[in-house]
This record gives structure tokens, sequence and C-alpha cells, in this order.
């Protein structure tokens, strides 16, 4: 498997770890799983899946990194961790806070998102 498709892989799986990490206590607390918890217990758990989450994002960053032999800038790997950091937050906000609407705002920015890859990845020599 290439370096870069090594890297995407595991930016995708950081990022659904920390849009867990993030967010899943709201859905906890929607769910009334966490309604009791005090909040030191929610950071805790949130801190946790961070932890894995950095588990997959260090990995990434070495993989992809120019610096180690890897295929990407540093701006353009910080911006293929952004463009994924949305794509995996709204295919969970999809599928699981199922109430959220997503309008077409969102989608026009998100299309802003693709164009700052696009730019990042420009071959300007």
């Amino acid at each position: 498997m290439s370096r870069g498709l090594s890297t995407i892989l595991l930016l995708v799986c950081s990022n659904i770890f920390m849009t867990f990490a993030w967010y899943g206590n709201l859905k906890l607390q929607e769910m009334k799983v966490t309604t009791d918890w005090p909040l030191f217990l929610i950071i805790l758990l949130s801190w946790g899946l961070a932890l894995v989450e950095y588990c997959f994002m260090i990995p990434a960053n070495r993989v992809g990194s120019q610096i180690t032999g890897g295929p990407f800038s540093l701006m353009q790997l910080k911006i293929l961790q952004e463009c994924i950091s949305l794509t995996v937050f709204t295919v969970i906000l999809a599928l699981v806070f199922k109430g959220e609407p997503i309008r077409w705002n969102h989608f026009v920015a998100f299309g802003f998102i693709i164009l700052a890859i696009v730019f990042a990845f420009w071959k300007t020599e």
C-alpha cells in the first residue's frame, strides 16, 4: 500500500475517534446514558477516545510527511486532515445525529474546502 493511501486511511480512523471524543458525549447525553455523570468523567471518557485518536494521527503524520519520506508537505497534510475531518464528521452527523439538518450552505462550504485541497496540491513550480 502506498504511503499516501496509508496516510489517508490512518487519518480517517483518527478522525472517527476524534469526532466521537468531541461529540459522542452529546449523543450519550441525548440517549440518557451519561445524564447523571459528572463532567470530569465525561472529560476522561473523551480523553480516552482522544488517546486512541492520537494512536492513528501520529503514525499518519509520520507516514505522510515529506520530512520522513512521505508524499505530503506539512501544509498539504494539514489541509487533507481537515477535509477528512469534515467528511468523517458529516457522515457521523448523518448516521448518528439524525435530527441535525445538513443544509445547502453546508455543502457550499464543504465545496470551498475541497477547493482548498485542490489549491494546496496545485504544482506552482
